[in-house]
């Protein structure tokens, strides 16, 4: 192939009606609306065609640059055999395919995983570039705010009465949003790659400005470098990824994103809301949360000094940030107060700097400036010793040692002090582009960036308990004690005012590993703020007892300074002061510990979250502890356990009545209830679109306030880009406003016939599902030999193990392997089960009931009724259209050949195609659309557009896990199947 038919490398067939067929165009022209629609779309979406074919040339360029032309060429045909065989279903294309992937060398097989799956990161970068572009082309045509986004939603507001100022007001300052970043093992990209994204992302985002030719050449110029860096760049991690790494890889997106997205949302919302008549300054309701450092649970490498490096890490980026705003605002604030004039305050400010340069003896801002940068060094240094940021030195300063600042709050007020002199002198415009966000950032990330939650599992707490109690001479078998023995134990030593801990006795590593993490929390707290880390999560909570346990090991190490006694005594006690729910106000408040917040995960847990909830507010002293909380309690929803668990429908139904219990029993107490939902990036594990996810939560449970969790490559996704990231933010913020405020009297009030339908299929998928994973004889054979997990586990993508038996055959089991590899392995086979199997039996059960073909129809349009009038149930199933559109049985099948057993491969993947035949079917009678996505051209299109180029990847992928699994020892047959794990994760996006 010579060097002009580069144009067509790699990525040049993207646009669907390059190869349509005859057939296929004259079935169209038969619909002239439907064509007319279609060609719209493609006249909208022709950029992102040409930016896709533009990167898919570049790749093309420096494939054979770097590897020559004979690799070149062997990727390029079977690029186009790929693509014609998706595009025109050629069966010749495809024996073609399967012919030229079986030749591969190994060394052209890698070159070939490596090609498909760096195509797919640049498809993903083009994609998100194209949403920026239309969303920037309806902004300037005015359109109508589209949903998702607050416009839309204070419009929506006003339609339903719910927009009036003091409504609208109580939200506010009562609201709590909070993403929380968690580092689950799926982000299988390296930071140095997703550096080089960022670049690519960047100088893409260019080539949409009038360049003249000169720049445009320039700008193809360096976009050619980034590309070849990124070949050049190894795809794997050499050594298992730390919790350090994660840590680091975490703060690369406050950096590119939450730092300066964040304040600038506040103010477009304050913006917004003005019209409405709030007042300009809304109080701060969304803020950032980590596991990241604190997270335990299953993960040993998490301990008192990761947690320690955590806190230190992100408070060193918040304060470079600072420093360097505060550095810029230096040069910009020239103003003389020969001309402009200034506040006392501000005088004073700075009158109280180092600065005596007679240059600046006129300009006070500047003056006042190089006074808070002082302070601001002094207290990085006082909070962070070698680890803070460099801070540079200012001409005319004269040497001293300035006064850290004790708290945010008083960097707060300093920053508030040049902010209202600048009103107040006509200089409101300069505080605009930095004093404001920068105040907004303050009152945001104070000193911490980001809240720290702690997580470990009861069985820890009961265990570290145990000993306490039994090296004290209280209780010599705490573990063996029935649950009201237990609470009793515990209301005791919780009302004592001695301590259990001993300097002078001795505990086991895993106990002092555990107390260890508490006291650091607690000097971490007295350090940089109790928003710091405010949480405490209990994972598999079952009983009271394991909310009791942990509040006696904050006891126990001075974190809990409440301590619950016999409601008689109440009177009598230290009744601790309500302290803020974000600390806001008070920074010397009393405070009340870790709130402790159970995680309800499996499906026999979420039964019985309201009754553990319920036994836990009749404790004595709850309701003295609670009003130390402001009145709140969280509490946590596994979507991954749970889905593991029961399936997919279940899972939904049962988060669904758990939350509907909860509201019911806080509302009762007089306790607000805020929901914190574990997410994955798999609909498998609770993922999904955000908005709809957010919109279709039972009535009243959102109420102003969620948390929740942003996993491995979404975190990627969402917010690598800094536009897509505050795209993403205003909808989680669009989201609660509606779901807390825009009360649809059809979506409150769900009529008792569609619950008990969910109901029956609830415990009918169920069924089906657990008949297929946990009664099948040989069904865990079957997962480990058709799917990667083994491959997976191996991968260093993640601190924490993926199974807490894995490297044991004999031991494995379902019940041990984690929610998240579990899913991740279903998407790497193309059948993403955990995210529809069950429904299909489920509902064809439902309708098999029915005595004649009427009552059939009847039962059919009760199903359509709920897709259409009832968010949870549409959400359900457009959740699940979605995974049904990228999944695959042919290529599933594929991977069913690597089950050496004829027949256990032959009974399971017949029982998998058979149910994935009947969900498609009942699905599309449900809707009323054949096709997947009908009502998501773009993302069905998006979809198309990558499955010729997951196709390789998956064939080759099977072929090199054949031959690694028979004995094949060569290191580039482990390294391609990794590769190959790396590009099929990148094509689906959300799989982790």
């Amino acid at each position: 192939m010579t060097s002009s038919d580069s144009a067509r490398s790699i990525g040049a067939a993207t646009h669907p009606a390059a190869s349509e067929t005859p057939a296929r165009v004259s079935a169209a022209a038969a619909s002239a609306p439907r064509a007319a629609r279609a060609r719209a779309r493609e006249d909208k979406d022709q950029p992102l065609f040409e930016d896709i074919r533009f990167l898919g040339r570049l790749l093309g360029d420096v494939v054979r640059e770097q590897d020559g032309d004979a690799v070149y060429d062997v990727v390029e045909t079977i690029r186009q055999r790929a693509v014609k065989f998706r595009r025109e279903d050629d069966n010749a294309a495809a024996a073609q395919l399967e012919k030229l992937l079986n030749a591969l060398s190994r060394d052209q097989t890698v070159s070939v995983v490596r090609a498909f799956s760096y195509f797919s990161h640049l498809a993903n970068i083009a994609e998100d570039r194209h949403h920026i572009r239309r969303r920037r082309v309806h902004m300037l045509a005015e359109s109508p705010a589209p949903a998702g986004t607050i416009a839309y939603a204070l419009a929506r507001l006003a339609r339903s009465g719910a927009s009036k100022t003091p409504t609208l007001q109580y939200f506010f300052d009562h609201a709590l949003i909070v993403p929380v970043l968690t580092a689950h093992p799926t982000e299988v990209q390296r930071k140095s790659i997703l550096d080089a994204q960022h670049d690519i992302a960047h100088l893409l985002a260019e080539r949409d400005l009038p360049l003249t030719r000169t720049e445009r050449e320039h700008n193809e110029a360096l976009l050619r470098a980034r590309v070849t860096s990124l070949w050049q760049t190894r795809m794997l991690r050499e050594s298992k990824l730390t919790v350090a790494d994660e840590i680091e890889n975490a703060l690369s997106y406050y950096r590119a994103t939450f730092l300066s997205e964040i304040p600038a949302l506040y103010a477009d919302i304050e913006k917004a809301v003005s019209a409405h008549g709030l007042p300009a300054r809304l109080p701060n309701f969304l803020q950032m949360g980590s596991w990241i450092g604190g997270d335990r649970d299953g993960n040993p490498n998490v301990t008192a000094a990761t947690l320690e490096y955590a806190i230190t890490h992100q408070a060193a980026v918040i304060f470079e940030h600072y420093l360097t705003q505060v550095h810029k605002l230096g040069a910009e604030l020239s103003m003389s107060e020969l001309l402009c004039g200034s506040s006392d305050a501000l005088k004073q400010l700075a009158d109280a700097s180092p600065d005596e340069s007679p240059h600046r003896a006129d300009e006070p801002y500047r003056r006042a400036l190089i006074g808070v940068y002082a302070r601001l060094a002094a207290t990085a240094r006082h909070l962070l010793g070698a680890t803070a940021p460099t801070t540079r030195e200012t001409p005319g300063v004269q040497a001293h040692d300035p006064q850290p600042y004790a708290h945010p709050e008083a960097f707060i007020v300093d920053l508030q002090t040049l902010l209202d002199s600048l009103r107040a002198h006509h200089g409101a415009s300069l505080a605009r582009p930095r004093l404001e966000p920068l105040l907004r950032a303050a009152e945001v990330f104070g000193f911490h960036l980001a809240s720290i939650d702690l997580r470990q599992s009861s069985d820890i707490h009961e265990a570290v308990v145990a000993e306490l109690l039994q090296r004290a001479g209280v209780v010599p078998n705490y573990a063996q004690l029935s649950e009201a023995d237990k609470l009793q134990v515990l209301q005791a030593e919780l009302a004592q005012p001695r301590p259990l801990l001993s300097p002078y006795l001795e505990y086991s590593e895993l106990t002092r590993k555990e107390l260890a993490v508490f006291v650091a929390a607690r000097e971490i707290r007295a350090r940089f703020g109790t928003r710091a880390v405010r949480n405490a999560i209990i994972s598999h909570t079952e009983t009271v007892s394991d909310l009791v346990e942990l509040m006696l090991l904050q006891k126990e190490t001075g974190l809990m300074q409440a301590r619950l006694v016999p409601l008689d005594e109440q009177l009598e006690s230290t009744a601790l002061a309500a302290a803020d729910r974000d600390d806001r106000d008070d920074p010397d408040a009393t405070e009340p510990g870790l709130m402790v917040i159970p995680l309800f995960e499996t499906i026999p847990d979420l039964r019985q979250a309201p009754q553990i909830m319920r036994d836990l507010f009749a404790l004595p002293g709850i309701d003295t502890l609670m009003e130390s909380q402001g009145n709140e309690q969280e509490v946590m929803l596994g979507y991954s356990d749970s889905n593991k668990d029961g399936g997919f429908l279940t899972s939904n139904w049962e988060l669904y009545r758990a939350e509907l219990a909860l509201v019911a029993l806080f509302k009762d107490r007089g306790v607000r209830l805020r929901l914190f939902h574990g997410r994955g990036g798999t609909v498998g594990r609770g993922g999904g679109p955000t908005y709809q996810a957010i919109l279709s939560q039972p009535p009243g449970t959102v109420d102003g306030q969620i948390r929740l969790t942003e996993q491995g490559e979404v975190i990627a996704s969402k917010f690598g880009n800094p536009e897509i990231g505050r795209r993403n933010l205003e909808t989680v913020v669009a989201a609660t406003l509606e779901a807390s405020l825009a009360s649809d009297p059809e979506t409150l009030d769900v009529p008792a016939a569609f619950e008990q339908l969910m109901q029956q299929l609830s415990d009918d998928a169920m069924q089906a599902y657990r008949a297929l994973v946990y009664e099948t004889p040989g069904f865990t054979d079957y997962f480990f030999a058709s799917t990667p997990i083994a491959e997976i586990a191996e991968l260093n993508i993640g601190s924490r193990p993926a199974s807490r038996k894995f490297n044991d055959p004999a031991q494995r089991k379902i019940e041990d392997l984690r929610a998240i590899p579990w899913g991740f392995s279903w998407g790497q086979c193309r059948l993403l089960l955990p995210g529809w199997f069950g429904f299909g039996s489920a509902v064809q059960g439902y309708l098999d009931q029915a005595a004649t073909p009427v009552e059939r129809n009847k039962r059919l349009a009760l199903l359509k009724k709920m897709n259409k009038t009832w968010p949870f149930f549409s959400t359900l199933l457009s959740n699940m259209d979605m995974v049904l559109a990228k999944s695959d049985l042919a290529v599933a099948s594929r991977y069913a050949q690597l089950v050496s057993d004829k027949k256990l491969r032959k009974h399971v993947f017949g029982r998998i195609v058979a149910e994935w035949e009947r969900t498609s079917h009942l699905l599309s009678e449900i809707t009323g659309n054949d096709e997947r996505l009908a009502d998501n051209p773009l993302l069905a299109r998006s979809i198309k557009n990558r499955f010729p180029y997951l196709d390789p990847l998956n064939h080759l992928q099977v072929e090199l896990l054949s031959r690694h699994r028979s004995g094949v020892s060569d290191e580039r047959v482990k390294r391609g199947i990794h590769m190959t794990i790396n590009g099929i994760a990148a094509g689906l996006r959300n799989t982790g």
